[in-house]
């Protein structure tokens, strides 16, 4: 039995509209278990979690549709949903590898992990987003005599590591890194 080459396309088109569903309404098993928020929330900055769970979905329902023996289209599907999961779970742990080695090296203090430029300073933890009211400069230490490490725009919401116990200063966090310190006075609980 041979299959013809509209069969071929057509199973290719299903596999794609597939892929393309997984994505918009479909977060796998893996994505939620790992708490990434989805197929395209991996919380570290990068792009290769969306472009893992496109291939992936891609592969999954190819490979579906070779392995289901009567109902091809459902094999499609369900290989398009897993095989997105995996690729957003394989992605996203690529993203946050890229992460971790933009901020360079890090040591912990505290419980606190830091990158090695900014300063250790006690902290109580968060663990939460907030937002910068105006343009504010990151710090390497909590004081306006630290050293400037970046900046926060007006608007951005970011991760919030922990609040210095004169309740002054937000460390905030990049995939669970402290790499620097804003005023708290211009930000706000997202």
């Amino acid at each position: 039995m041979t299959i013809s080459s509209t069969t071929k396309t057509f199973a290719l088109g299903l596999a794609m509209t597939a892929s393309a569903l997984t994505l918009i309404s479909a977060p796998s098993a893996f994505a939620v278990e790992q708490r990434l928020g989805g197929v395209v929330g991996c919380n570290a900055a990068g792009s290769k979690q969306e472009v893992g769970a496109v291939i992936g979905g891609l592969l999954g329902a190819v490979a579906g549709n070779k392995l289901a023996k009567n109902e091809r289209g459902a094999g499609t599907a369900v290989g398009a949903v897993v095989g997105a999961g995996a690729g957003s779970y394989v992605g996203c742990k690529m993203q946050k590898k890229d992460a971790r080695q933009a901020v360079g090296g890090t040591y912990k203090s505290d419980g606190v992990r830091f990158a090695d430029s900014i300063q250790a300073e006690p902290v109580t933890q968060l663990d939460g987003k907030y937002v910068a009211r105006s343009n504010l400069n990151l710090r390497a230490s909590a004081s306006t005599r630290g050293a400037k490490v970046g900046g926060v725009g007006a608007g951005q919401t970011f991760q919030a590591l922990g609040r210095t116990g004169d309740g002054k200063w937000i460390l905030v966090g990049q995939d669970g890194v402290g790499v620097g310190y804003v005023s708290s006075a211009y930000v706000y609980r997202a």
